[in-house]
């Protein structure tokens, strides 16, 4: 197993054959273990005025109910401490205001159902829209700014002005939250989590229970999945399970059912913006003013870095001179929104999507066209003041996709159809992606691994991502097998411990490889280095000799990022290490009757520089494609917005009412390319993250929908389309240029 060879996943046969242990399966080896369950508010906002728990204690199997009197440290289960883990007020629906422990799940789930608790509620925000309309926000608002945007606008030959506003998404991820914690005989607090951040999910518990981190210790096996949402949201349920465990003596699991991860959890953060844009008579875009507003939820978690990226990237990957971007959270009665996979990149780049789709035909441009010639040049330089390095790569990748999706030649094919056909319609577009890579946050960007090298030449490859099904184990096995010059089966990983790798990041960001596969290739060096001197034939041979002579066959490896700034004050400096780009065209066919869609056929180039383990990369790119194309086209989350008694409650509780992306959806032709000739300086191995960016290039599919809208009315019809863009809401795009239609005859 070496660094660009085609290798499958290394827990595939596991998943496949159903062998693979996740948190929730530990359950079965542990014993006495109880069983913990919420009690949720009926409220999107309420004041608790009595709770009395004495009830459950009726209940047969109930052992304990967990409340806020029983926390020994801080209440609190968030970063920015507005998270009471037991709250006084509930501020979504579905809030958990104390746990149930029972000897069986059944048990917990009676006593809970028996605990009284009494409610005064109070006025609730649901939208975006009314937290604005409120003055309802929270946290920092920054502002990304370069020029004078008022003067790029009042010199341009053409200004439009808007509105864009997408949805949330849900992350779904197949396994839901799980934590497994136990306390041994000195006191230490061992929890196995399904978490992205288990350095944090070790802090959040240590500070609940009053202890110190080096009293408890997280491991993660590896998740079912995690998109983000693993990365802040596991530390509360974490903590009520080492919470129960300290109060009882014994094991707590505590696992949600899919409709308590859907109600309690977190989501991609929806979005609103107003714009206003200038374009001069050749297309170019010179100035760009907007006004982005989050739908945070309850509290920060990390809306505020989620919205920083969305700000770093409102203009994609297009040159505008003149750019102001206000950026704000609006603080409303749900789940407190969180990461997901593009961290609030999706969320900004969709505006000038959305805008360029828009203002393409008012300007007389053929989308495509317009797109590619505003696309980032060599020497130019992003809003908050960083060169796009290699922007002919952009370009590159663009112009392959042209030749390999028989761009022209299927567009002249498309028209002529859609001249023929009244009733169904197609549309062909292009659209790219540049997405930066590193953490916003500068100290974020480390890692560190342990290796360990025994007698006979064995190695064991401790570091500090988490495994959520991306892939990253095998990387860094890929990584520390070509670094010691070794096959694979003489390297094998060991589960993400606290105890062996401290101070992690969280594996977000799409940096997991980057950051781990460095600290990893640091490590292997310094064996190598010790024993570069030692004689021997064989490796066995080495190492065994380097022993004989005290020669240490252990390190720790430790990797930073260099070169990073970032001022989050005047957002201003180079937080990216690299921006990995990407372009995608996709073809749609459209339904005028129904508003239904088919994807016929996807191509896509991917810049990954030089592939890690290229099978894991295409995986990655199709499935984030996917995904995206789910987040724009069908995942339509929706809450209860009436001024009845379910005001708040989450409407899409389970797959039969929240669509899914599934094998329907794939599209019938589905074409992936590596970027060849892209090697990273800097990076591992010269290789480029893959996790995020490929979401991104969803936008194409969206794109081509808007054009197959725009084929049922007039030349030069600008398309408003709703995000998600399902098909109900197709249809009534279509209407609206069919009434374009109607008043022009």
């Amino acid at each position: 197993m070496s660094i660009g060879e085609a290798v499958p996943h290394e827990s595939a046969a596991l998943h496949v054959t159903g062998q693979a242990l996740y948190t929730d399966d530990l359950v079965r080896s542990t014993k006495d273990v109880l069983h913990a369950w919420p009690v949720q508010a009926p409220h999107a906002h309420a004041r608790i005025t009595s709770l009395d728990p004495a009830p459950a204690y009726d209940v047969e199997g109930v052992v304990r109910v967990l409340t806020k009197d029983d926390v020994p440290g801080v209440n609190d289960a968030g970063t920015k401490h507005d998270e009471p883990l037991f709250p006084d007020e509930v501020m979504f629906y579905g809030h958990a205001v104390c746990w149930v422990l029972g000897e069986t799940l059944e048990a917990a789930r009676l006593g809970a159902a028996a605990v009284r608790v009494e409610y005064d509620p109070l006025p609730s925000l649901i939208t975006v829209r009314e937290a604005i309309a409120a003055e309802s926000f929270q946290g920092a608002r920054p502002k990304v700014a370069r020029g004078d945007p008022e003067a790029g606008l009042a010199k341009s030959a053409h200004v439009f002005e808007g509105e864009t506003e997408m949805a949330g998404q849900e992350h779904f991820y197949l396994e839901t939250h799980a934590s497994l914690a136990l306390v041994d005989e000195g006191g230490q607090v061992f929890i196995q989590s399904s978490t992205q951040h288990p350095t944090e999910t070790q802090e959040i518990v240590a500070h609940v229970l009053g202890l110190r981190s080096h009293e408890v210790t997280v491991q993660c096996l590896r998740m079912g999945g995690g998109f983000g949402g693993k990365e802040m949201q596991p530390h509360g349920f974490a903590a009520v399970a080492a919470l129960g465990a300290r109060l009882t003596g014994r094991p707590v699991r505590l696992r949600l059912n899919r409709t308590q991860d859907l109600t309690m959890t977190g989501k991609r953060h929806g979005f609103h913006a107003t714009w206003k844009v200038g374009f001069d008579d050749d297309g170019h875009l010179l100035a760009l003013e907007a006004t982005l507003t989050s739908d945070g939820g309850w509290s920060l978690d990390l809306s505020e870095p989620v919205l920083s990226r969305a700000l770093c990237h409102i203009e994609n990957a297009y040159w505008i001179p003149d750019l102001r971007a206000h950026g704000r959270v609006a603080q409303t009665h749900k789940t407190s929104q969180t990461a997901f996979r593009g961290f609030g990149g999706p969320q900004g780049m969709l505006v000038i999507e959305d805008i360029l789709g828009r203002c393409a035909p008012l300007l007389g441009y053929d989308a495509a066209e317009l797109r590619h010639r505003n696309l980032y040049a060599a020497g130019q330089a992003t809003p908050y003041g960083q060169v796009v390095r290699h922007p002919e790569r952009l370009d590159r990748a663009w112009q392959q996709v042209l030749t390999e999706a028989e761009f022209v030649q299927r567009s002249k094919e498309i028209a002529d159809f859609n001249a023929s056909q009244p009733r169904v319609k197609r549309g062909l577009a292009i659209t790219p992606v540049k997405f930066g890579i590193s953490f916003n946050l500068t100290a974020f960007n480390q890692a560190g691994a342990l290796v360990h090298v025994y007698k006979d030449g064995s190695v064991l490859v401790n570091h500090g991502g988490t495994e959520m099904g991306q892939g990253l184990h095998t990387k860094m096995l890929q990584v520390a097998a070509t670094t010691l010059g070794l096959p694979e089966e003489k390297v094998r990983l060991a589960p993400t411990r606290t105890d062996k790798v401290p101070n992690t990041s969280a594996t977000a960001a799409s940096s997991g490889a980057d950051l781990n596969g460095a600290a990893v290739k640091d490590a292997c060096e310094q064996i190598l280095a010790r024993i570069a001197g030692v004689e021997g034939t064989t490796w066995e041979e080495r190492v065994r000799a380097a022993y004989m002579q005290r020669i240490q066959l252990s390190a720790a490896g430790f990797y930073k990022t260099e070169g990073l700034h970032w001022d989050a004050a005047t957002m201003s400096g180079e937080p990216f290490k690299y921006f990995a780009f990407g372009v995608a065209a996709a073809e749609v066919e459209l339904d005028g009757s129904t508003g239904a869609y088919d994807v016929r056929r996807v191509d896509i180039v991917h810049d990954v520089g030089d592939s890690l383990s290229p099978l894991v990369d295409l995986g990655q790119i199709e499935g984030g494609f996917v995904q995206g194309a789910g987040w724009l086209t069908l995942e339509d989350l929706r809450w209860d917005e009436s001024d009845g008694p379910d005001r708040g409650r989450l409407l899409t509780q389970a797959a039969s009412t929240y669509k899914l992306p599934s094998l329907g959806e794939m599209p019938a032709v589905f074409n992936v390319s590596l970027l060849q000739d892209a090697t990273e300086t800097g990076a591992v191995y010269g290789s480029k993250a893959v996790g995020e960016p490929p979401l991104m290039l969803a936008f194409s599919v969206r794109e081509a929908i808007r054009q197959a809208v725009a084929a049922f009315g007039p030349a030069g019809v600008s398309v408003e389309l709703a995000s998600p863009a399902t098909p109900e809401a197709v249809f009534w795009a279509i209407e609206s240029v069919r009434t374009v239609t109607h008043a022009l005859a």
